[in-house]
């Protein structure tokens, strides 16, 4: 794995009164799978959206390749062209056609020619099992379907890293796997990722490295084996209990 990609120092977000991040720190490098678990409302998707300047930072550092992009005056849209985003809800626009979603980002944002853009969309629409359906609008394709499309969006702008915001949690049961399918292969492909998930088997599974958030703060940090099999928070044994639980009936 190589240097680091993005550093993030003291990350502070609040919403009016309410301190949502208090304090984060952490680092990714090239390369690594960083899975990102908590419970609702612990600050995991607020780190994702000030990751990617959705929110702007309260205060902190967060460093892309040397430079602190929460001070930067260059355009939100250029920085989340290499580092981009994978919703719950897809964000699909619905007067396109799927293809016409790939295509977009990469004419107005990286000036494609439409040609390399439409090749360039086929060949993620292709990775992602959706080449079938270029000509189909967001409503006549399924939740499964959507999300998909919407990796291919984001993987069409050839990011250097994608922030995955609970990309599974919209979807029907049996749906789950299939997305799941297509970001576990790009994990072995060697992309960045950061990705919020509930899934704790895949994160398991795929991550190099677990967060566990709780109440704005990082509580722990460590490898899957670590976290799942000996973690050292009482909060992080809580949570996981909890969750196990649930997931076994």
């Amino acid at each position: 794995m190589g240097a680091s990609v993005l550093e993030i120092k003291g990350l502070v977000k609040n919403f009016g009164e309410n301190e949502i991040l208090k304090g984060i720190d952490f680092s990714i490098k090239k390369g690594e799978v960083v899975c990102v678990i908590g419970a609702s409302g612990s600050g995991k998707s607020t780190l994702l959206r000030c990751i990617n300047l959705l929110e702007i930072p309260t205060a902190g550092t967060i460093m892309f390749h040397g430079e602190n992009i929460a001070a930067t005056k260059n355009p939100p849209a250029m920085l989340r062209a290499k580092m981009g985003m994978v919703f719950q809800q897809f964000n699909l626009f619905n007067n396109l056609t799927v293809l016409g979603n790939c295509i977009v980002g990469q004419t107005k944002v990286l000036g494609r020619k439409k040609a390399q853009a439409k090749e360039t969309a086929m060949q993620y629409l292709e990775k992602v099992g959706m080449a079938g359906y270029i000509n189909a609008k967001p409503d006549q394709i399924s939740g499964g379907q959507k999300q998909r499309v919407a990796i291919a969006r984001a993987l069409s702008m050839e990011p250097e890293a994608l922030l995955f915001d609970e990309p599974t949690s919209a979807l029907d049961p049996e749906m789950v796997g299939e997305v799941l399918k297509v970001i576990r292969d790009l994990a072995e492909s060697g992309l960045t990722m950061i990705i919020v998930t509930h899934e704790m088997d895949f994160a398991r599974e795929v991550a190099d490295r677990v967060i566990f958030m709780a109440d704005g703060v990082i509580v722990e940090e460590a490898s899957p084996e670590n976290i799942f099999g000996n973690p050292k928070q009482e909060k992080t044994r809580t949570f996981l209990t909890r969750i196990l639980k649930r997931e076994n009936g």
